[in-house]
Parts: structure tokens; sequence; C-alpha cells
């Protein structure tokens, strides 16, 4: 058994109408569905991905509205990624952030690759991250609609970064347990601290890889607003996710058994620093319930919960979306 790759990361926002205008205005992302937390059926749970929210493009955010800002810290995932076709994105993306006066910084070298940091109106970490040296997973194809021209146009999710106060348990997990291979090693962004460790899955690259960064100097994250939830790795189907139940069971590894969350199936589990991973199906997909043509333009629920519409819709803010 093997993950295909990233499937999607889950991340907190105190403000979904300023969360949709900025990754669809701005980042060119599609919302690719309008639903709400199955948990928690008073937030929004709001879905971002390529033309069709192919598994490995999707970034999606829970709106809670009182949420306290991320305190950044250890026991984390620190960083996200999105990733563009080219090093000549990199500068598109620099003047663009420049225009919509986003917080960057400048181009790196992230182990071989050209990054760009920046972040959201919220704080959230992120790298755009160049696929031009990448012979790994594919990406996808940018919306069609996107106001960013497709040549430059985000195609999916690049390698997650997670900070740790010690390597080993992360690793061994990663390794023995999720079948990842370590691949290579880059210096730490911070000085004097271990490089960062790259680990990969599936057909490697950028849309399959973890990247695990050592700190003892840090506090434990408090996760608020502009913080990251979890990940999720890509399985191929329900059976393939029953034998990642099996294979935790025998780890003695705590997990949720499977969740049907109706467009994937899915399970949960805690990795030894307690870090929140998610194991999730490919299918069968987010044009399950609405036209591919008209995908998050309204208000999506799975059947479980559509005989609660009512009461649902009267907790929710209406959110305004303009599609082009």
């Amino acid at each position: 058994m093997e993950f295909k790759g990233i499937h999607h990361v889950s991340a907190i926002t105190a403000n979904a109408a300023e969360n949709v205008k900025f990754y669809t205005e701005v980042l060119g992302m599609r919302l690719i569905k309008k639903t709400v937390n199955q948990d928690s059926t008073s937030m929004y749970h709001l879905f971002y991905g390529d033309e069709k929210g192919n598994p490995g493009t999707e970034l999606t955010f829970f709106e809670i509205p009182m949420a306290a800002r991320n305190h950044n810290g250890n026991n984390s995932i620190s960083g996200l990624s999105l990733r563009v076709p080219n090093d000549a994105a990199l500068e598109y993306w620099k003047n663009r952030f420049n225009e919509f006066g986003v917080t960057y910084q400048d181009v790196i070298d992230q182990g071989g690759r050209k990054a760009m940091p920046f972040q959201d109106f919220e704080g959230q970490r992120f790298f755009l991250i160049s696929d031009e040296t990448n012979d790994g997973v594919q990406g996808g194809s940018p919306w069609k609609k996107s106001p960013v021209p497709a040549e430059f146009g985000i195609i999916g999710l690049g390698p997650v970064h997670l900070t740790v106060p010690s390597l080993n348990p992360t690793a061994d997990t990663l390794t023995q347990v999720m079948g990842f291979r370590e691949v290579s090693r880059y210096p730490s962004p911070a000085e004097g601290q271990p490089d960062v460790i790259v680990f990969e899955t599936g057909e490697g690259g950028t849309g399959a890889e973890v990247h695990v960064e050592e700190r003892n100097d840090l506090a434990p994250e408090r996760q608020g607003r502009g913080g990251v939830h979890h990940v999720a790795f890509r399985v191929e189907d329900e059976e393939e996710l029953h034998k990642w139940i099996a294979r935790l069971r025998e780890a003695r590894i705590g997990n949720s058994g499977f969740v049907d969350r109706f467009y994937f199936k899915s399970l949960y589990f805690r990795e030894a620093n307690r870090i929140l991973f998610e194991v999730a199906t490919d299918g069968p997909g987010f044009d399950t319930d609405e036209e591919l043509e008209h995908l998050g333009e309204s208000l999506a629920l799975p059947p479980f919960l559509e005989p609660q519409r009512e009461q649902i819709e009267a907790r929710l803010k209406p959110l305004p979306t303009n599609f082009k």
C-alpha cells in the first residue's frame, strides 16, 4: 500500500466572506464546494481547487468567526505550499502580490526548487513553489474563469511543512507506518537548527512531499485563525482505505475508523507529535451533487444533512460570490 500524494489540507479562517474574496479574486482558485463542517454545521466549510476540484488541488477552510489568531509554534502544520507551473510564474505572482498588497518575501531556494513565501490576510503561511523541475505527481488544470492567466495559475498543493519538537517519532510514523521515504535534506530557515528532512510517497515530487523541521526551542502551537487543522493523504478507493484502517490498528495507533464525508471517504489519526492526519479516497468527487459548470455556487449539503437545510441556512451568513 502506498499513498498517491497529498489529497487536501484544511485550515481555519474567522471570515468566510474575506476568505472567498482572497482565494478566488487574488489567488484565482475556484470555489469548488460551499458546504458546512459536518461535525459542527453552524460553520462553513469552503473548498478551493483546480477546474474540477481534483484530489491534490483541494485547499479547504473551516470558518470559526470568534477564532483568536494562531500562535505559531511546535507540534504543528507550520506551512502550506501551492504549486505554480514554472520559475517564471513566480515573477508574475510577485507583481500580483504587490498589486493586491499581499505580504510576501523574496524567492528562495527550497531543496533545489524556487519558492516564494507569502501570507494570506489572516497570516496563513504559504509558499508558492515552482513545478519547473517536478517529475512526480502531476498538477491539475487552472480554472478557466480565473482572473489569473492559466500559464501562471495555481495547479495544486505542494509540500506540507511540519514543525515538531522531536524528529524521530514523526519520521518513524511517516516511514514505518505510512510508507514514506526520506529523500533529501536542506538547511533550516532558522539559524542554528537541524536540516529540514524531506519525505515523499507515491510518485514523489511537489505533490507528494512532507517537509519536517525539528525545533526544540518553540512552545506548542495554539491553533486559531491562520492555522492549519489537518493534512489528508490520497488513496484510490474505499477498499484501500479499509486496508489503512487495519494497518493503523495493527500498529496500535488510535484512529477514527471509517468516516463518510460523501465527497470522499476518510479516516483520521494523530501522528506521534500529535499532528492530525487524514486518509481520504479520490472519489466520488465534488460533482456528485452539483454540475461541474456550477460547482460552489450554492450551499451544498450531503444527503444526511439535507433534512436540516432550513435550520442550517438560518445560522449561516450568505456569502457574496461573483461567478463570471
